[in-house]
């Protein structure tokens, strides 16, 4: 992942202390970039992602808050300005699954993760743009999911959020392009995070028996394609969705 040179840009990752996230933030720091880890509940593992980076050489910083409030998400992005002097990266990974069939499903746990999961999205995204596009340069590459894309059983709140992030990425993307700040997806499969774990057992199982090269992925492995997302190597994409799934998303 060390092809990526972020030498002087500023990176802001939600969900930044563990899984995906976490991932995302050393792969960051690994190319050069100063990283605000954004978290909302384990301060002690966000604070092992920067003793980490520290490690490296790299610098990092933590964040807490619950970034489906406005104000939260914009003191997030406000802090890595403060502390840093800019913004040049934004990775919205920030999310939580709730997951039981439709007719089971609470009205909290609907609202719920379209709040974790859309919400924090479009807070963090309108946050960095209004930086960004002052500076007529950013990327901003937000997490998705196959599951946006394939049906899965017992997760109808969770597919209709990710789905909303895409097609926020896409009008972000058409809106911002005129300042050059690019906005992307990734769209990852069954990957061994905490998250995927907390799935039933038998849809989890159901979810692998349809990856057609027959195993779970990495967080390192969806960490390289937002990697890729935030380097000058992905300058002319835009409004773009890269799936990071193992085949998943072929049937659908």
């Amino acid at each position: 992942m060390a092809h990526a040179s972020l030498g002087g840009q500023v990176a802001v990752v939600s969900g930044g202390s563990r899984g995906i996230g976490r991932a995302c933030c050393l792969a960051l720091a690994e190319a050069g970039a100063k990283v605000v880890v954004g978290y909302r509940a384990r301060k002690e593992s966000a604070d092992e992602v920067v003793e980490a980076i520290a490690r490296s050489g790299g610098e990092a910083i933590i964040f807490g808050g619950d970034l489906a409030e406005r104000e939260q998400a914009d003191a997030l992005l406000a802090k890595a300005v403060d502390r840093f002097g800019r913004l040049d990266i934004l990775v919205n990974n920030a999310g939580v699954t709730r997951d039981t069939l439709l007719l089971r499903m609470r009205d909290d746990d609907w609202h719920a993760v379209l709040q974790a999961d859309l919400d924090s999205t479009f807070f963090c995204l309108r946050a960095a743009a209004k930086i960004m596009i002052k500076q007529r340069r950013g990327r901003i590459i937000n997490i998705a999911s196959v599951a946006a894309m394939v049906g899965n059983p017992g997760q109808s709140n969770y597919s209709a959020a990710k789905a909303g992030v895409i097609a926020l990425t896409r009008t972000a993307a058409a809106e911002l392009a005129g300042r050059q700040v690019t906005v992307n997806a990734v769209a990852p499969g069954l990957i061994e995070t905490e998250m995927t774990d907390a799935i039933p057992e038998g849809i989890r199982q159901s979810m692998l028996n349809r990856v057609p090269l027959g195993r779970l992925g990495r967080p390192e492995e969806v960490a390289s394609a937002v990697l890729f997302l935030a380097s000058d190597a992905a300058a002319y994409m835009t409004g773009s969705v890269v799936v990071v799934g193992g085949g998943i998303s072929m049937g659908g």
